[in-house]
């Protein structure tokens, strides 16, 4: 079979960034601006609340340098200790340069130090999608506020479809995951992988190798997030021989 025999993906610990989200879940300011962004996104009350929230809800670092907290590098440790016990040990152990992932895998080697047995290999191509001129907002609806132009487009194209200005569309990770997933089968046939990376990226391997359309891509990621530190698992079919494939085994368990 030219899969791995087992693939799993890791999606990082707690960052900042993801604390910075459930801040303002809780916060009465940011409601407000949601609601105003719901009926009337384009006028001067939603504009003066747009600012309030950039104010407000900011981080002094971008995309690569986010941090785990300590929350994220707890999860990454429990998680580590209960999937030894789970699945085989790697062969490899792909990681994403960005920083939180880097110290989930650290994280993850406390309870388990055999994993730096494993080859590790730091590879861009499984990074997060880059947000581009979003990232000075910290918030998709604070920056069309702002840009109303991007508010138009990401209306006409469609979520899927869009690319922030300097940075992705979900087209364009789906592209760079592929890519990948070409490297699994030429290095990797029969070999056991794990990979720590990002929301989106797991989204785009699991859609591509179960082929889903862009309608079924957004309604996994609406429906079925990837939670921090969530467990993927694929294994192969060896039952069908050169034509078996990676199988879904597991999806976005918690194990902390």
């Amino acid at each position: 079979m030219k899969w791995p025999v087992e693939l799993t993906l890791i999606r990082h610990g707690e960052s900042e960034f993801n604390a910075l989200k459930a801040s303002k879940r809780t916060s009465g300011l940011y409601d407000e601006f949601c609601d105003h962004f719901k009926r009337e996104w384009d006028s001067p009350r939603t504009r003066d609340l747009a600012l309030r929230v950039q104010k407000e809800f900011s981080l002094d670092f971008g995309d690569y340098d986010t941090p785990l907290t300590t929350k994220g590098t707890e999860q990454a440790g429990q998680t580590a200790s209960r999937l030894s016990q789970t699945v085989g040990l790697p062969d490899a152990v792909f990681v994403s340069p960005y920083l939180r992932t880097c110290q989930t895998f650290s994280a993850m080697k406390v309870p388990w130090p055999d994993l730096g047995r494993a080859k590790i290999l730091f590879d861009d191509r499984i990074r997060e999608q880059e947000h581009g001129l979003s990232l000075l907002y910290n918030d998709w609806r604070v920056m069309h506020v702002l840009h109303p132009a991007q508010h138009h487009l990401w209306e006409r194209q469609g979520r899927y479809w869009y690319q922030f200005p300097q940075g992705e569309s979900v087209s364009q990770v789906r592209d760079r995951a592929r890519s990948w997933m070409t490297t699994l089968i030429r290095e990797f046939a029969g070999k056991r992988v794990l990979a720590i990376t990002h929301h989106l990226t797991i989204l785009s391997l699991r859609a591509n190798l179960e082929r889903l359309s862009p309608e079924q891509f957004i309604r996994l990621d609406e429906e079925e997030t990837p939670i921090n530190c969530g467990v993927t698992v694929y294994r192969g079919n060896f039952d069908l021989g050169s034509d078996g494939r990676l199988q879904l085994a597991l999806y976005n368990q918690q194990l902390y």
